[in-house]
């Protein structure tokens, strides 16, 4: 019996490090003055910004369709944020992150106890309703989806900032 439980952890051992090998990075923290950053890294490009958290269910029902959109268009930069009040939860961000095929995005978690002045810097008349998405077009024009995103209406603006060549 000694053998057998030996094995299984040493196979449980192998599995984890070979899980790690491809391991994406973390999350970014995202702290006061992490918004300028973003909105400077992606000047000129239509840029998708999502706002979510491993505690909201419309979320949960969101990232796999955001997984599939960032991969089906490489020309659309797409940036997730988690939003959660505390508690921040970064393992349980980067495991929803890997199964929603985001992990090679550019990832966020907010990371200030008080996170009402991170979403004042974002948009002083947010109230910290998540799931929330922001489409940067190309000349900085943002427009804001309250709620969960329809598809269509993605695809749709998509069309609108590749044309736009």
């Amino acid at each position: 019996m000694r053998r057998r439980i030996a094995g299984l952890l040493g196979l449980g051992i192998l599995i984890a490090s070979a899980a790690g090998l491809g391991a994406q990075p973390a999350p970014k923290p995202f702290e006061r003055g992490t918004w300028q950053s973003v909105l400077r890294g992606h000047v000129g490009r239509p840029t998708l910004v999502h706002f979510w958290g491993v505690t909201c269910g419309p979320c949960k029902v969101e990232l796999p369709q955001l997984g599939q959109f960032a991969k089906d268009h490489p020309g659309i930069d797409v940036v997730t944020i988690s939003a959660d009040l505390v508690p921040n939860l970064p393992a349980a961000t980067q495991a929803m992150l890997d199964k929603a095929g985001l992990s090679s995005t550019e990832n966020f978690i907010f990371n200030d106890g008080f996170v009402e002045r991170l979403r004042f810097e974002i948009d002083p008349t947010w109230q910290g309703d998540i799931p929330r998405t922001m489409l940067i077009s190309r000349d900085g024009t943002i427009t804001t989806i309250e709620g969960s995103a329809e598809m269509v209406d993605l695809e749709k603006w998509t069309a609108q900032q590749l044309s736009t060549h």
